[in-house]
């Protein structure tokens, strides 16, 4: 089985960590500038939402539903008239 080791040279070293320092904050800026693009994409979103149904362009997400003040009738069978309580 093949297993990575450290260099043994001081600046082969060096010139690695220098790498991975490089490699990960080249991965911090990539994320960064992804983080700022969704945010921006979800504000604009956020924005026309707003605007459109100030607008009273398309249905309100938070509107409340039309409400009915009629009653519900239905049919309903007992199935037990009563509940044992015969274990302790």
């Amino acid at each position: 089985m093949f297993v990575l080791q450290a260099p043994r040279h001081p600046l082969l070293r060096f010139l690695l960590a220098l790498l991975g320092l490089v490699v990960l904050g080249t991965l911090m800026v990539f994320g960064f500038f992804a983080f700022l693009a969704l945010a921006a994409v979800g504000a604009v979103l956020m924005l026309v939402r707003a605007w459109r149904t100030r607008h009273g362009r398309g249905d309100a997400p938070d509107a409340p539903a039309t409400q009915h003040t009629e009653v519900l009738e239905g049919e309903y069978v007992v199935i037990r008239e009563h509940r044992d309580n015969t274990h302790s």
